[in-house]
């Protein structure tokens, strides 16, 4: 079963490294303004959570992935 009000963050270089997301504070905004209750982040991004207003990190559940495949099958509930 997929999560509902679900954002999937990151991007996938051609060699296949999953980059990390700028301005991680600022692009969860934009979800939870947007409705998005959670967010699939790559784990790439785990060590800006500091940077991230406590307010927002209570709004939006966060998700790490370590791998498309693991994106795919988190957003898609399956282990």
């Amino acid at each position: 079963m997929a999560l509902p009000s679900l954002a999937i963050l990151g991007e996938i270089s051609i060699s296949g490294t999953i980059l990390k997301v700028d301005e991680l504070a600022s692009v969860l905004q934009v979800c939870l303004d947007s409705g998005a209750k959670w967010a699939l982040v790559p784990i790439t991004s785990a060590v800006d959570v500091g940077t991230i207003p406590s307010d927002l990190i209570g709004a939006v559940n966060m998700i790490f992935y370590k791998s498309p495949q693991d994106a795919v099958f988190k957003a898609l509930g399956v282990e």
